[in-house]
């Protein structure tokens, strides 16, 4: 789980990510991908962000992570800016894909191929 403060910290990144991922992400990976921040833990001395994206409309996910990788420096200098009044210091960011739609759209694929046995 984690302490309130860590929840409170990574709400807040996870709300100002999106938005920088809004302005920028066209330039990164292009306008037809959609990438949304589903969730951002944060580590305990609050220096550590790890942040889950959730990919759609791209053939290769592996891709558009490495793209947002590349362009880390400048993602961050965003964050920064519109963070730095709430928090002390600007914590590094990882970025891993989550892959909870995916699971769910394999999931309700098996229910499909079960209902049409049936």
């Amino acid at each position: 789980m984690g302490s309130r403060r860590q929840l409170q910290v990574g709400e807040l990144i996870k709300r100002h990510f999106s938005t920088v991922l809004q302005q920028e992400g066209t330039y990164i990976y292009g306008s037809q991908v959609l990438v949304s921040v589903t969730h951002v833990l944060m580590s305990p001395d609050l220096g550590l962000a790890k942040i889950y994206l959730s990919v759609y409309n791209a053939d290769d996910k592996d891709v558009i992570l490495q793209q947002i990788n590349e362009s880390l420096h400048r993602l961050k200098q965003q964050l920064s800016a519109r963070i730095r009044k709430h928090v002390r210091r600007i914590p590094n960011i990882d970025f891993y894909l989550d892959e909870t739609l995916d699971e769910i759209d394999k999931v309700e694929d098996l229910f499909g191929r079960i209902k049409k046995e049936d």
